[in-house]
């Protein structure tokens, strides 16, 4: 057996907290060593914070938070298979000639309900209630029931797609109502609360910190989602997001999951979005965004230095819709919209969401990159009639290595332009090099070298020979229009 030897000075300290611990009375205080002075690892103790208590607020809010189920009637057709499949019947069957004429390949009819669940909350003692549209869409009967117990056919006022938000009305008077805060004043580290109804459970409360502010999410360009850790589940969608003050800060929406549950990123619209919807919704029972008529992809690294700019950013234009405010303006093919009413635009991103918020018929001002140098520009928006508002194409900047460009080209026939509405004259046969590493792609068309038009191989290679080390070239892939940036050289 091994035996395990103690150092003197361990078996010291065990002798002394055996001698405390046998004691009667534990071990008290003099005047003279309650005054010494305390040891740091009892500071760092004492020191401890408490984490927050959220009992008070959902006292408070809870009341105003509102469990949605929705039903709508769906229709569908169901087949009975064959015959053979049937089993159990013997040719001498009663049931066999029966099934054997009608069973099979016939289709019936079948329409029955389907039902969701989502929250909702509060904005008006008068019965109006903010959720998500998703939870709402499509649906044949809205009912809301409150913590009370209570249960109201819902109207919807209006839905608005774009920004997932939807506006109820419930007949009800002296409503509990959420205070509603400020999201551009929410910091990243802020612990924060929701309350909803996952999986159905009413008045259901997690709590987390944010985790980021002005997230785009894929398909949801005009909303700057606030990214949380908070648990949010089917069912939470069209929930309040509360600060520690008891304010609604966001209307819980997404979730990024891979099993169809929480998996610690959720996503919430900021209330200040919500409330200029519903405000919309209210008025004009849509919401009117303005439009400025181009297509817009973001500008990278690679893009910066082919156009001469001094660092990422901005808006890059690729396409101008004829005789759109835009073009009206002035605006061009190849221009950087660097600013929208004197906030600097970081991506393509921040001009749809500018360009959303400001109302239809306003004037704005544009600092504009162009030739490498800027230029203001004031433009007339105009009013966004479908759920574009501008188009925008993106393409990851690809490293290329240094070589030749690697374009195989040819010049496009009339009726080849007509047939495939396309103003370009120049259509990829054939990628290698540097091209393919940067992104360019057989059938891609060439419509301009940086923001120069060209109209033949000849052309193409004066204006490449003018750019020098880098260059962006404009193509037009799949009636889309896009800046791919290249580098030919070593620099």
């Amino acid at each position: 057996m091994r035996s395990l030897r103690l150092p003197a000075p361990v078996f010291a300290l065990m002798l002394t907290a055996l001698m405390l611990v046998s004691c009667d009375k534990p071990p008290t205080l003099s005047p003279a060593n309650a005054s010494a002075p305390i040891s740091a690892a009892s500071s760092t103790v004492s020191a401890t914070v408490a984490l927050p208590n959220f009992t008070a607020l959902v006292k408070k809010e809870g009341p105003s938070v509102v469990n949605i189920s929705t039903t709508k009637k769906v229709s569908r057709r169901f087949a009975f298979p064959s015959f053979p499949e049937f089993p159990g019947f013997a040719p001498d069957d009663p049931f066999y000639e029966f099934f054997r004429r009608f069973a099979p390949g016939d289709q019936f009819p079948r329409e029955f309900q389907s039902q969701s669940l989502g929250s909702g909350f509060i904005v008006s003692a008068d019965g109006y209630i903010l959720t998500n549209a998703h939870v709402v869409e499509d649906a044949d009967e809205v009912t809301v029931r409150l913590t009370d117990q209570r249960e109201f056919k819902a109207k919807v006022v209006g839905a608005d797609r774009r920004s997932d938000i939807a506006l109820l009305k419930i007949p009800a008077k002296g409503l509990p109502v959420v205070n509603i805060g400020d999201s551009s004043k929410l910091e990243v580290g802020e612990w924060v609360v929701a309350i909803g109804s996952p999986f159905g459970f009413t008045n259901s409360v997690s709590q987390g910190i944010v985790s980021a502010k002005g997230r785009s999410l894929p398909g949801e360009d005009i909303v700057p989602f606030i990214q949380t850790d908070v648990p949010v589940n089917p069912g939470n969608s069209g929930g309040p997001l509360f600060n520690m003050n008891g304010e609604v800060v966001g209307v819980n929406s997404q979730i990024y999951s891979r099993s169809g549950g929480y998996m610690g990123l959720s996503f919430a619209i900021p209330i200040d979005l919500a409330m200029k919807v519903k405000d919309e919704l209210l008025k004009h029972g849509k919401v009117r965004r303005g439009r400025l008529g181009v297509t817009i992809q973001s500008v990278g690294p690679e893009h910066a230095k082919s156009f001469e700019l001094a660092k990422a950013g901005g808006a890059l234009v690729t396409s101008v819709e004829n005789d759109g405010p835009a073009d009206r303006a002035g605006l061009q093919i190849g221009d950087i919209i660097l600013k929208f009413n004197d906030k600097e635009l970081a991506s393509a991103d921040d001009l749809v969401r500018a360009v959303s918020d400001a109302a239809p018929g306003s004037s704005a001002k544009l600092q504009v990159w162009r030739n490498g140098t800027t230029r203001e520009m004031t433009v007339k928006l105009g009013e966004a009639d479908t759920e574009r508002i501008a188009q925008k194409q993106e393409l990851r900047d690809k490293a290329a290595e240094p070589g030749q460009l690697g374009l195989s080209l040819r010049e496009l026939s009339r009726d080849e332009r007509h047939a495939l509405h396309t103003d370009g004259y120049l259509v990829v046969e054939d990628v290698s090099g540097v091209a393919v590493e940067s992104g360019v792609q057989r059938g891609d068309i060439i419509i301009a070298i940086n923001s120069q038009r060209v109209s033949s191989i000849k052309q193409l290679r004066a204006e490449l020979a003018k750019v020098g080390k880098r260059a962006a070239v404009l193509v037009q892939r799949e009636g889309n229009m896009i800046f791919i940036p290249l580098k030919f050289q070593d620099e």
